[in-house]
């Protein structure tokens, strides 16, 4: 079965797509990174996809007079990568309503909360000034009201007295880092279901086990983050190993002129 293609937009540094990369490379999930973009020249992530041989482009915002206009050059940006599924990672852009019913139902984004607490920007201080004791991450679909969409799976982390913004931040990355590729897995495999507003995960249930991550209660403030259930771990243990390699994977109307490329 051909893997599928996935975008991964970003505007900074790419945590989030370096652990997708490293679980999609190790063949864990039905899918492989095949594109990069993001809105800003100077995005850490781009050095990272060079670095792999994945395929990168820039579209600067500051470069078009209006919103439409650069959804429009972004959605060309995208559409030259053939991509089955577009994952927002760390893309730090409100896209106009054309532009997400474009890509309905195939564009993925991780969120820094718990939604539908605390949508849009500063979330962990804005967690940290309520007073909450848990705070997380949620993996959705994209839609055009901003952090709206279908809740696909979310982590759950605890506040600990003494937190600052950077603490926290730091704990709810780690969870996103392995939360993000598990749904992006799962919509890869043809196993989520969207019906009125609620996402169901079908088939096995190997990857389910962490469609909810809630770390134990006792764990101390500088802990690492929760591990997956051992059902998961035995079943995706090569996802938690560092990538060896990076592989080029050309558009498929590259790959019809010159076979053979892009296989090693």
């Amino acid at each position: 079965m051909a893997l599928s293609r996935i975008t991964v937009l970003i505007s900074g540094r790419g945590s989030n797509l370096a652990a997708l990369v490293q679980v999609a490379r190790r063949g864990e999930i039905d899918a492989t990174v095949t594109q990069v973009v993001s809105n800003r020249p100077a995005a850490a992530g781009l050095a990272f996809a060079g670095e792999c041989g994945i395929a990168t482009a820039v579209v600067d915002h500051r470069e078009h007079a209006s919103r439409d206009a650069f959804d429009a050059a972004l959605a060309d940006a995208i559409d030259a990568g053939e991509p089955d599924v577009i994952v927002l990672a760390g893309f730090m852009r409100v896209l106009g309503s054309a532009f997400v019913q474009r890509y309905e139902g195939r564009m993925i984004n991780v969120h820094p909360s718990l939604l539908p607490l605390y949508p849009g920007l500063h979330t962990h201080r804005r967690a940290l000034a309520d007073g909450v004791r848990v705070h997380g991450c949620t993996v959705h679909y994209v839609v055009p009201d901003v952090d709206r969409g279908p809740i696909i799976a979310q982590g759950v982390v605890p506040v600990h007295d003494g937190d600052d913004e950077a603490a926290l931040a730091a704990r709810v990355l780690a969870v996103e880092h392995r939360l993000l590729p598990a749904a992006v897995g799962w919509h890869c495999a043809g196993r989520l279901a969207v019906a009125a507003g609620r996402v169901r995960v079908d088939g096995p249930p190997a990857l389910a086990d962490v469609s909810l991550m809630v770390p134990p209660p006792d764990a101390p403030p500088d802990a690492p983050p929760p591990a997956p259930p051992a059902r998961w771990r035995a079943a995706n243990s090569a996802a938690l190993a560092p990538v060896s390699r990076c592989r080029w994977h050309p558009p498929r109307s590259f790959r019809a002129t010159r076979p053979g490329c892009g296989t090693t």
